[in-house]
């Protein structure tokens, strides 16, 4: 990724970081401000998932879910907020997921951890809205991802379920995600925040 921006003429700064350390997160913002000199738009992209009854997790299953999806999504929207509020605002862009708004039998951590990505973003918003901080959610519906190619392997008979319920019929691509982030990153979006936007081909509205 880095290297397809620098070919496009515009700096990139590649820096590898474990989102479970705070230590690791602090660095990644002192590199990027030392490097481009402010930072302007987050997006809170990690996330894992672990597909069980909920009977069955182990509590450190639990727990590691929470802290990649969740808790990693409010370190880094704290560490960015300094620099943020000097250089006069900036755009926070969390990914959420359809299980942010209904749940899943084997998605408990993780639908868990999606909800929650989903009331911090409107406390968040709230806080540091007098800052010109906007914080908004992308809730993805089924795109093809290697977590979703994982699940159809491991759910009979999802790919059929996922296109008959979705009323484009069909999966989502990582580039149909590409406009709603645009749009929360650029000035378009200054007067929003707060906001969880679906981007599902219209599931969510079949529920």
């Amino acid at each position: 990724m880095a290297h397809e921006i620098s070919e496009k003429g515009r700096r990139a700064l590649p820096v590898s970081a474990n989102i479970r350390r705070l230590s690791e997160i602090d660095d990644l913002v002192k590199k990027a401000v030392s490097r481009f000199g402010r930072i302007d738009i987050l997006v809170n992209n990690a996330g894992i998932n672990i597909r069980k009854m909920p009977q069955d997790y182990q509590i450190s299953e639990w727990d590691g879910v929470l802290k990649v999806n969740l808790r990693s999504v409010f370190l880094c929207s704290q560490a960015v907020y300094p620099a943020m509020k000097k250089t006069g605002g900036g755009k926070i862009i969390n990914i959420g997921s359809m299980t942010s708004i209904f749940g899943g039998a084997k998605l408990a951590p993780y639908g868990t951890s999606k909800g929650g990505i989903v009331q911090m973003m409107r406390s968040l918003a709230v806080a540091w809205a007098t800052d010109n901080i906007q914080v908004n959610a992308i809730l993805p519906g089924w795109i093809n991802t290697d977590l979703t190619i994982q699940a159809r392997k491991e759910l009979n008979g999802l790919d059929e379920k996922v296109k008959s319920h979705t009323p484009v019929r069909r999966w989502g691509e990582p580039h149909d995600l590409a406009g709603a982030a645009v749009f929360l990153a650029s000035p378009a979006s200054d007067f929003v925040t707060g906001v969880a936007l679906p981007v599902d081909g219209g599931y969510s509205i079949m529920l």
